[in-house]
């Protein structure tokens, strides 16, 4: 069996701060388990992706940039009978936030979140909405917090022409600002279902970013065991079962409440530790055996 381990161009701002490789780490792991496994770059025209049997999307990390290619890339793997996992039907949903409108109707927490159109305008109706002086406003296809602004009663009026510009180009979100994110963005990782491990992002002094390359910090404390099993209800949701899933949120009132679900291509907090490396192998085995 021979099994891609999908990645990227790589550009450097995106492994700022990451201290550890975490594909390569990964590919050695699974290497050293007897397992056929190739790096790959999604785009890369002169991969044949017909000699592959399974594609891990792993790392990339610019689909958001390149969606309907990536997109189409996802069918030809479907139509080469490669196994993809995550499985293609759960990256397109996890691809447009609208899933968090379809995670909320099942009547789980999600922080707040309504819908602005390409060719929309963002109007002051939102503050009274969500009862709140800040909002949040970022792409319904992005990653690492691109083009994603904060707006609150005071600078309104200033920033109301560059986000309107924004919405020329794609679909956006709106969502007031959570406070609780200044004290971390936990992220719970679950292998085939199963919790693995977790960590907590912090955003630097004054900024709201949890992202390593805008200057967040990653720690690993030990988590709330109610807050992990609050987390894997979300996982427990998804129709298909999934290799990966990172689960992304804050803690309000003692309750984990989402921001994302991370189903495409997370980072995975794997830092070389042989324990969650073979947790994932573990899951991988389940899933293609």
């Amino acid at each position: 069996m021979k099994i891609a381990i999908v990645s990227y161009n790589k550009q450097e701002k995106f492994s700022q701060g990451i201290a550890n490789d975490e594909d390569a780490d990964l590919i050695r792991f699974l290497t050293g388990k007897g397992l056929n496994v190739v790096p790959t770059i999604w785009n890369d025209e002169n991969v044949d992706w017909n000699s592959f049997n399974v594609a891990i999307i792993k790392s990339p990390w610019d689909y958001h940039n390149h969606l309907t290619e990536f997109l189409n890339w996802l069918n030809e793997l479907e139509k080469l009978n490669v196994k993809v996992l995550n499985p293609v039907e759960i990256i397109k949903w996890n691809s447009h936030k609208k899933y968090l409108k379809d995670i909320a109707n099942k009547g789980l927490p999600v922080i707040p979140t309504e819908y602005l159109a390409k060719g929309a305008t963002l109007d002051h109706r939102f503050f009274d909405l969500f009862g709140t002086n800040k909002l949040v406003v970022k792409p319904c296809v992005s990653a690492g917090a691109q083009n994603t602004i904060t707006v609150d009663l005071n600078n309104y009026q200033k920033r109301i022409e560059e986000i309107g510009q924004l919405l020329k180009v794609e679909d956006y979100i709106v969502q007031p600002f959570v406070e609780e994110i200044k004290n971390g963005e936990w992220s719970f990782l679950f292998f085939n279902g199963k919790y693995s491990h977790c960590s907590l992002k912090t955003p630097k002094q004054g900024d709201f970013r949890v992202q390593h390359y805008h200057g967040g910090s990653i720690s690993y404390p030990t988590p709330n065991p109610l807050h992990i099993e609050q987390a894997e209800i979300y996982v427990k949701s998804l129709p298909v079962a999934t290799l990966y899933a990172r689960v992304d949120g804050v803690v309000i009132n003692d309750s984990f409440e989402l921001m994302e679900l991370e189903l495409i291509e997370p980072y995975l907090f794997l830092n070389g530790d042989f324990n969650l490396l073979e947790n994932y192998y573990r899951a991988l085995m389940a899933l293609i055996s």
